[in-house]
C-alpha cells in the first residue's frame, strides 16, 4: 500500500480529520493576519458587503451540500455486484461519511449566519474569522463529498458496464433427440 492510499484510507475512515484540517488552515491564516498583518481580505470590504457575502455563502453551501444526496441515491438505487460488496463491507464508513457531510452543511450554514449576525462596522467580534472557519470546513468537506461521489459513481459505472450475465445452462434430457442429425 502506498503512502497516498494509506492517507486516503485514514481520511475516509475518520471524518473528524476534516475538523482538524480546517482548524489548521484557519489557525495558519489567523497567525499570518495577526503576525504580519497581511491576507485579511475580508477586512478590505465594508460590513454590508461582508454580511451579503455571509448570507450568499450559506445559500451556496446549502445547495452544494445537498448534492451529497446524489451519491446517496446512486448508492441506494444501484444493485450491481460491486455495490453490494461495498454495502456489505463498508456500510458503517459510508453512513458515517454521508452523515458527516450533511451535519457539516448545517454547521457551515450556522457559522455563516452567526458571522452575519455578529458583523458590525468595526467587526469587533471578528465575525469574518467565524465565516472563514466555516469556509475552511466547507472546503475540506466538499473535497470529501467529491471524493465519495467519484468513488461511488466509479463503482456504479463498473457495475453498469459489465456485460449481462449469461444464463446458466439447464439440463435438458431431450437435447440429444432434438439435435440428432438424420
Amino acid at each position: 500500500m502506498s503512502v497516498r492510499e494509506s492517507l486516503v484510507d485514514r481520511w475516509s475512515e475518520a471524518v473528524w480529520w476534516d475538523y482538524v484540517i480546517a482548524l489548521v488552515l484557519m489557525s495558519a491564516h489567523v497567525a499570518v493576519v495577526r503576525l504580519w498583518e497581511v491576507g485579511d481580505w475580508l477586512s478590505w470590504i465594508d460590513s454590508e458587503q461582508r454580511v451579503s457575502l455571509y448570507g450568499t455563502a450559506a445559500g451556496v453551501v446549502s445547495a452544494i451540500g445537498g448534492l451529497s444526496s446524489i451519491a446517496i441515491s446512486i448508492y441506494l438505487s444501484s444493485n450491481g455486484e460491486r455495490i453490494r460488496a461495498v454495502r456489505r463491507h463498508y456500510q458503517s464508513e459510508l453512513r458515517r461519511n454521508w452523515k458527516a457531510l450533511l451535519v457539516a452543511t448545517a454547521l457551515i450554514c450556522v457559522g455563516c449566519l452567526v458571522a452575519q449576525g455578529l458583523d458590525d462596522k468595526a467587526d469587533s467580534h471578528s465575525a469574518r474569522f467565524v465565516f472563514e472557519a466555516s469556509m475552511a470546513l466547507a472546503f475540506v468537506r466538499f473535497l470529501r463529498m467529491l471524493w465519495l461521489l467519484d468513488r461511488m459513481m466509479g463503482i456504479n459505472d463498473l457495475d453498469q458496464s459489465d456485460p449481462p450475465p449469461r444464463p446458466t445452462p439447464r439440463y435438458d434430457p431431450n437435447w440429444r433427440q432434438r439435435n440428432r442429425t438424420p
